[in-house]
Order: structure tokens, then C-alpha cells, then sequence
């Protein structure tokens, strides 16, 4: 995703993208609604948000859920995978560490 984004009656692409804002700890994070919170959080160029016990990074493996690689809190709800959950503007999210939930 670019950094720029086009009023949509002026996208060259023709676009109909709504772009929306998460806040992931508390920094603020540019987005299109129907983008899953792992898309945005990629396209922003993170590529890991939680830790393992040993501190490695984690972020996006599978992307269809399957396993637990991109677990975050959204809303305050621990423990969702980012790769399944659209993204909704005003989401708050948080990186989790393995300590905290799964």
C-alpha cells in the first residue's frame, strides 16, 4: 500500500478504497477497510508483533489461522489472530508476548 493515498475522485487506479486508522500501541496506523489488522499492520511495514518466551518474533506464518504465529489484543481482547480479523477503524491494538496469552 502506497504511503500516499488519493481522494477517490481522483485515484488514477479508480479505487474505492475507505481508509481507516488503527492505533497499535499507541502509535497511530493507516489502513483500507476490509484489510485485515495482519495487512495493515504489514503494509506498515511491521512484520512481527508478538514474542515467544525466548523473545523471538513473531508475526504472520500460515495467514488462514491455522496456527498461532499472530496472536495480538485487539479492543482489549486477548489472543486474536490477525491474519482473520478485519481491521475496523479506531481498532486499539496491542502486541503480546507469549507470556500473555497463548
Amino acid at each position: 500500500m502506497s504511503a500516499r493515498l488519493f481522494p477517490r475522485d481522483r485515484d488514477p487506479a479508480g479505487r474505492t478504497d475507505s481508509p481507516i486508522r488503527i492505533t497499535v500501541d499507541g502509535e497511530p496506523v493507516s489502513g483500507v477497510a476490509g484489510q485485515s489488522v495482519a495487512g495493515v499492520l504489514l503494509a506498515a511495514g511491521r512484520t512481527s508483533w508478538r514474542t515467544t518466551r525466548s523473545g523471538a518474533p513473531r508475526g504472520v506464518f500460515c495467514g488462514i489461522g491455522a496456527c498461532f504465529d499472530c496472536l495480538l489484543t485487539v479492543n482489549d481482547v486477548p489472543d486474536v489472530r490477525a491474519c482473520r480479523r478485519p481491521a475496523a477503524d479506531g481498532d486499539e491494538i496491542r502486541t503480546q508476548s507469549r507470556e500473555e496469552g497463548v
